[in-house]
């Protein structure tokens, strides 16, 4: 990918944000212990961490995290998921040079593959800067026919033109470079993925595809819950729906 020396990684932080997400944030959590044991097991000279970052919760969320010993926690006021994953980042430690260490992003409502970060590990040290993944819809919470519309719309292969915070990876150097993550009430993750592509290196990849929650209420107003709610709401023909491009 990349004919210039390539820092090797020497550290994964993967940052979580939660708002009130006590019924999902377990399985999260549990998806992601495997992918840290399977990072360990592969490449085990990188060391890895989980922070989840509390924003406003008001229900069991802390409690959820207490089970899970190994995950650091930080808790904010910052009422939105860019200030809470920057908030984060902010609490990482200095031990390790920025430009060796990938940060990866998921959220509470989100379940990663037990390759995710092994895969995304791969992709840095080829040269990628930034790693762009792919989403779908557990089905299990979703009816068939919200489901075949979401699919109608979504191409989910390499070098796709899809968006989502539940799956994005940078190194650390560069995500600095660029201002970080912006304190916006939604969207953050399009506004980050715009500067950091402006500064070369991007990847958009289905290889490393994470399954995240079909609810249709959801924390921001123009999430993914919402787009999946009007899906439901849609009478347009599945052959004329529009592709969806940038966005969920």
């Amino acid at each position: 990918m990349s004919a210039v020396p390539v820092t090797p990684v020497e550290r994964v932080e993967v940052v979580v944000p939660v708002r009130d997400e006590q019924d999902l944030l377990g399985r999260c959590l549990t998806a992601l212990e495997v992918a840290v044991t399977r990072l360990a097991s592969e490449r085990p000279g990188i060391r890895c961490g989980v922070t989840v970052v509390l924003d406003r919760c008001t229900d069991g969320s802390a409690g959820v995290v207490a089970g899970f010993p190994t995950v650091r926690v930080v808790t904010s006021d910052a009422g939105s998921a860019g200030a809470a994953r920057a908030c984060g980042l902010r609490h990482l430690d200095d031990a390790t040079a920025p430009d060796g260490v990938w940060v990866a992003n998921t959220d509470a409502d989100s379940v990663v593959p037990a390759h995710w970060l092994t895969g995304q590990v791969e992709l840095a040290e080829a040269g990628a800067r930034l790693v762009v993944g792919t989403v779908a819809p557990d089905p299990g919470d979703v009816d068939t026919g919200v489901l075949d519309r979401w699919w109608a719309q979504h191409r989910l292969a390499d070098e796709h033109e899809h968006v989502h915070g539940a799956n994005l990876g940078f190194r650390l150097d560069v995500y600095r470079a660029v201002g970080g993550w912006a304190p916006l009430a939604e969207h953050e993750d399009l506004d980050l993925v715009v500067r950091l592509r402006a500064r070369g290196g991007a990847v958009a990849t289905d290889a490393v595809r994470v399954l995240t929650s079909g609810r249709q209420h959801g924390r921001t107003p123009g999430g993914f819950a919402r787009y999946l709610r009007e899906l439901a709401a849609s009478t347009r023909p599945l052959s004329t729906a529009p592709p969806v491009v940038g966005g969920p």
